[in-house]
């Protein structure tokens, strides 16, 4: 079988592979500890349950406008303009099949054929490979822990051609939590307003931030680079919704209406009743998500703090998302073979650097309950030691 160029250019994600590798541990009768996901081990609320139930024998089942029911959008603007302090017109937004259905629309309809695309590094797994499904090509900035995996101004600047067509940014950031500032995207807007480049900036994780850091988005912090930002958002980390797939883009209406194209061809919408759902996540659970981020802030510091004891072992102390991103170079292995180790003799999944463009690195998901994070670290402290 001859297959196309563009799927054979591209890996499986990362991610989901190893999450897979650790289902099939569980499933021989292992009892492995996942720090791999990238999902909430939270139910989603019940007044969304509820709200989707309520759609359904109401039989709001049939199909919906491509870009998402006008109660929505609606919802997502009032959103954006409380939390973000933006204002988008319902039809600046589309709504999509999850947030990475939204990022991948997006460069579909932007990018040709060697248009460079800036990716800061360490990167989510699908940013570089969907530049690539693009024909684009990635030029990736390389950060560390000890910049705080934060790209700096001048790097920034250094990367760009003429070429260059898009910067991508991921703050709070999947997969080292790291979150700039307000200030800090101003500096890397003036740098876009100069050069005139697009940004597609995922905030997946706004909602998910800790130690007081307060989320900016980038729109917001740049306002002379509104008219050239993406803003892709979505209820599945937040909201603890990632099997409903429902992710949205907001950004000038030109560019949404060639995103209502591509989609049209591809999902037509998700569906009507997924829609109402959502509709009351962002007009009615705030609490709830406040609930959750509360939680997850204790895992962090509990995290954080396992980590740090584990010889060998440096971390950064994330503001945001749920990750950490601790740095196994003192090992002498590969992140590859480290993660391969940890799965086989400490029975605990985690995920390597390299696929994030960070060699030497792990990513550690704390979406998982104190008992299983404290015992997890146990059994990484006991058999990374004995590799010093």
């Amino acid at each position: 079988m001859k297959f196309s160029d563009r799927i054979l250019k591209i890996k499986p994600s990362a991610t989901l592979k190893a999450a897979a590798k650790a289902r099939e541990l569980k499933a021989k009768g292992v009892q492995v500890i996942d720090f791999t996901v990238g999902e909430p081990d939270f139910n989603t609320p019940e007044k969304i349950k509820e709200a989707c139930k309520k759609a359904i024998d109401q039989n709001q089942t049939h199909y919906a406008p491509v870009a998402g029911t006008l109660e929505l959008r609606q919802a997502i603007a009032k959103s954006l303009k409380k939390d973000c302090d933006i204002d988008y017109k319902p039809e600046e937004i589309i709504v999509t099949g999850g947030a990475k259905h939204a990022i991948y629309a997006a460069l579909q309809v932007l990018i040709n054929p060697g248009d460079e695309v800036i990716i800061p590094a360490p990167y989510w797994v699908s940013f570089y490979e969907q530049v690539l499904l693009a024909e684009g090509k990635p030029v990736v900035i390389t950060t560390d822990d000890a910049s705080g995996f934060k790209m700096k101004p001048d790097q920034l600047k250094k990367a760009i051609t003429n070429k260059t067509k898009l910067l991508i940014l991921n703050t709070p950031s999947n997969p080292t939590g790291a979150c700039y500032s307000g200030e800090e995207l101003k500096k890397f807007g003036e740098i876009g307003a100069e050069k005139n480049i697009l940004v597609l900036s995922d905030e997946i994780y706004a909602k998910l931030t800790y130690d007081g850091f307060k989320h900016t988005s980038f729109a917001a912090a740049c306002p002379e680079m509104k008219e050239k930002t993406i803003l892709i958002n979505g209820v599945s980390k937040s909201y603890a919704m990632t099997g409903w797939r429902m992710g949205f883009a907001a950004a000038p209406k030109e560019i949404i209406d060639k995103m209502q194209i591509l989609q049209s061809q591809e999902i037509t919408s998700i569906p009507t009743f997924v829609m109402r759902a959502c509709t009351t996540a962002f007009n009615d659970c705030d609490e709830e998500v406040e609930a959750m981020r509360r939680e997850f802030e204790k895992r962090r510091n509990v995290a954080f703090e396992g980590l740090s004891k584990i010889k060998g072992i440096t971390c950064y102390k994330s503001s945001g998302a749920f990750y950490l991103f601790p740095n196994v170079k003192a090992f002498g292995k590969s992140s590859d073979e480290i993660a391969e180790l940890l799965l086989e003799e400490a029975h605990v999944a985690v995920v390597s650097g390299e696929s994030f463009g960070a060699p030497g690195y792990l990513r550690v998901s704390y979406a998982a309950s104190i008992e299983n994070i404290e015992r997890g670290l146990q059994n990484m402290k006991m058999v990374l030691e004995k590799l010093l």
